[in-house]
């Protein structure tokens, strides 16, 4: 398998082709000639209810910048659900990716089942933007969580909570009672990562049938996801994997059907195995999640077609940064660091471009270096577009993201659920 830097041909072509689909060829990964150029908050002041009120180029943006090519995010989300009910499976995306509610609604509204969050300050924030089919993938523990979670659960009817422990489970029907509620519940059964959930077959039946018996809750089935093959590099290996570990929980899944106890859910998988989930028997929906972004981490596993590159799903998200100094030779230094794209590896990717390695372990500055077979040089005050290393955090990072089509700024997307990791 190459390494993240590796300039095999079939990556040269993946990376340079990411952008050509958008209708620009790699010459447009600088800014022109003349920009006006405009802050945060005065392209914000620009949208009005939904509409652009001034005609703004992505390349006016003020850098670093969060953008989201709308043309490769829509067409992400239309294979994922065609690929899926081509496969007789669901989506149930997870939030956590984009913290945006628009592109809840937007996954929502093309036949996903719900929405997963991973903590409920995050349940909290897509509930009060409309979305009200939530399902809480992190088991509560403490008073304070548990307690914000039957209160959302009494405003918000299609929210699901998650235990994975006896002890939980009677917490958690202690405090429905106490609010007069029922509240439904899932059991999260270990895929063998030994990160959350509890020991599958005897021990998952056990917390179920519990669960079934308790006051105040409503089994509706389990989820088990293996986030440990989400990366494992090549699609046969990953395949072998996925199924393997998670036989386990068809077994369970086969306990809780001959006890007679609910399994209308039984969700997991994600964006590396959702075309391989189908082929675990009784999985209802996958928990999809990067799908929409991509990211530099993905792009590496390979995919059915093509072992070297995961090219099912185009890097729609970008981060816009500019060139603050290009005197010193073979390399160039940006304004996009540690606090623009995180320090995950591997680094980010230059869209469009090939020879080139950018890092940003710097808190401000990242830097460009040119190889032997760079396809161009940058000069101070040239903008480009890097793939971001890992979506999740990175999407973290900002307040807002520009929704791009045409390299016009269609739309600025608030990204709600920043920083609610509580």
């Amino acid at each position: 398998m190459p390494k993240a830097n590796d300039h095999s041909p079939s990556r040269r072509r993946f990376l340079q082709s990411s952008l050509q689909t958008t209708g620009a060829g790699a010459a447009a990964l600088f800014a022109p000639g003349v920009v006006n150029g405009y802050t945060a908050q005065e392209v914000q002041s620009f949208y009005v209810d939904g509409e652009m009120q001034r005609n703004v180029s992505k390349w006016e943006l003020d850098t670093p910048a969060l953008c989201v090519d709308l043309d490769l995010l829509d067409a992400n989300i239309d294979t994922m659900q065609t690929t899926l009910a081509s496969n007789g499976i669901a989506s149930r995306p997870h939030a956590k990716t984009h913290k945006t509610p628009i592109i809840a609604h937007k996954q929502l509204d093309t036949g996903s089942v719900g929405i997963c969050a991973a903590k409920v300050s995050e349940a909290e924030v897509m509930f009060q933007n409309g979305i009200n089919d939530i399902l809480l993938t992190t088991t509560n523990v403490t008073p304070t969580k548990i307690r914000r979670a039957m209160n959302l659960r009494q405003a918000c009817p299609g929210f699901i909570q998650t235990t994975d422990s006896p002890e939980n489970a009677r917490l958690l029907s202690e405090a429905a009672q106490a609010l007069g509620i029922v509240a439904d519940v899932v059991v999260d059964v270990d895929p063998g990562g030994n990160r959350t959930g509890i020991t599958p077959g005897q021990p998952a039946l056990a917390l179920a049938q519990l669960v079934d018996q308790l006051p105040g809750l409503t089994l509706r089935g389990l989820l088990c996801y293996d986030g440990g093959s989400q990366h494992v590099m090549g699609f046969a290996a990953r395949r072998d994997q996925t199924l393997g570990r998670l036989v386990a929980a068809t077994e369970t899944f086969d306990l809780f059907n001959s006890s007679g106890l609910s399994t209308e859910i039984f969700s997991g998988g994600g964006t590396g195995t959702y075309n391989i989930d189908h082929a675990t028997r009784g999985l209802t929906d996958v928990q999809v999640g990067s799908y929409v972004f991509m990211d530099a981490q993905y792009i590496d596993i390979g995919g059915e077609t093509d072992n070297e590159v995961y090219s099912d799903f185009a890097p729609s998200l970008t981060i816009l940064t500019t060139v603050l100094n290009d005197q010193y030779a073979g390399r160039c230094t940006t304004d996009a660091g540690a606090k623009a794209c995180t320090i995950n590896q591997p680094w980010p990717r230059v869209k469009g471009e090939t020879g080139m390695d950018y890092t940003s372990g710097s808190d401000e500055f990242g830097t460009l270096r040119y190889g032997n077979d760079a396809s161009r040089t940058y000069k101070v005050g040239d903008k480009l577009e890097l793939i971001v290393s890992h979506c999740d955090p990175v999407v973290n990072l900002y307040n807002q993201m520009y929704a791009i089509r045409n390299d016009r700024v269609e739309a600025v997307w608030p990204i709600a659920a920043r920083g609610m990791s509580a």
